[in-house]
C-alpha cells in the first residue's frame, strides 16, 4: 500500500474516532454555550438512580411532586449554587421544567415536594415559577437535572428565563454535575 494512501486511512480513521467522541452522550456539555468544569461534585436522588425511570409521583401521572436531591463535594470556593431541569426530547425543543438559582452553597438536599424557600426560581417553559413534574406527549423523554456551583451570587428577579440564566451564569460556572432520569407515559 503507498504512503499516501496509508495516510489517507489513517486521517478518516482519527476523523471518524473524533466523530464518534464528539457525539458520544459523555461527550456532550451539560449546556451549550457554557464550558464544561467539572472537578467531584455531585448531585443524586434516593427517589431514581442515574440513567433510570422517574417513578411516577413525581410526573403528571402522579403528584407531579419535584424528587428529592442531594448535592455533594460542592467547591469550597462556591457562594451559590444553580439548578436547570429540562427535557431536551421535546417536539418542539428544549422544554424547562424548574429553574433555581441562589441556592446557598452549603446545600446539601432539596426535599422532596420542597420549593426552595431559600432561593428564586424562575420561569419553567409553561411559564411557571415552579417545578413542573415530566409529562411527554409521547415515547420515552430523558429529564436533565443540571446543577452548577457558581462563583457568585446571581442578581436575576425571580421568574426570570433559562436563556437569562444561562446568560447570568457565563464565566461564574466552578463545576457542574447531572443526573438524568427518563419517563415514558404509560
Amino acid at each position: 500500500m503507498g504512503e499516501k494512501k496509508q495516510s489517507i486511512i489513517v486521517t478518516g480513521i482519527l476523523a471518524g474516532l473524533v466523530l464518534v467522541a464528539c457525539h458520544s452522550p459523555s461527550a456532550t456539555p451539560l449546556t451549550s454555550n457554557i464550558p464544561i468544569k467539572t472537578t467531584n461534585m455531585k448531585i443524586s436522588s434516593p427517589s431514581f438512580e442515574n440513567n433510570s425511570a422517574i417513578p411516577p409521583q413525581f410526573t403528571c401521572q402522579g403528584e407531579g411532586f419535584s424528587p428529592q436531591l442531594d448535592f455533594s463535594e460542592v467547591p469550597g470556593e462556591s457562594k451559590s449554587l444553580a439548578l436547570i431541569v429540562e427535557d431536551p426530547d421535546a417536539p418542539n425543543g428544549n422544554w424547562v421544567h424548574w429553574l433555581v438559582w441562589n441556592i446557598p452553597a452549603d446545600t446539601t438536599t432539596i426535599p422532596e415536594n420542597v420549593g426552595p424557600k431559600f432561593a428564586v426560581q424562575g420561569n419553567n417553559s409553561s411559564p411557571k415559577a415552579a417545578y413542573e413534574g415530566p409529562c411527554p406527549p409521547s415515547g420515552t423523554h430523558r429529564y436533565f437535572f443540571k446543577l452548577y456551583a457558581l462563583s457568585h451570587e446571581l442578581t436575576l428577579p425571580a421568574g426570570s428565563p433559562r436563556d437569562q440564566l444561562l446568560k447570568e451564569m457565563e464565566d461564574r460556572i466552578i463545576d457542574q454535575a447531572q443526573l438524568m432520569g427518563t419517563f415514558k407515559k404509560p
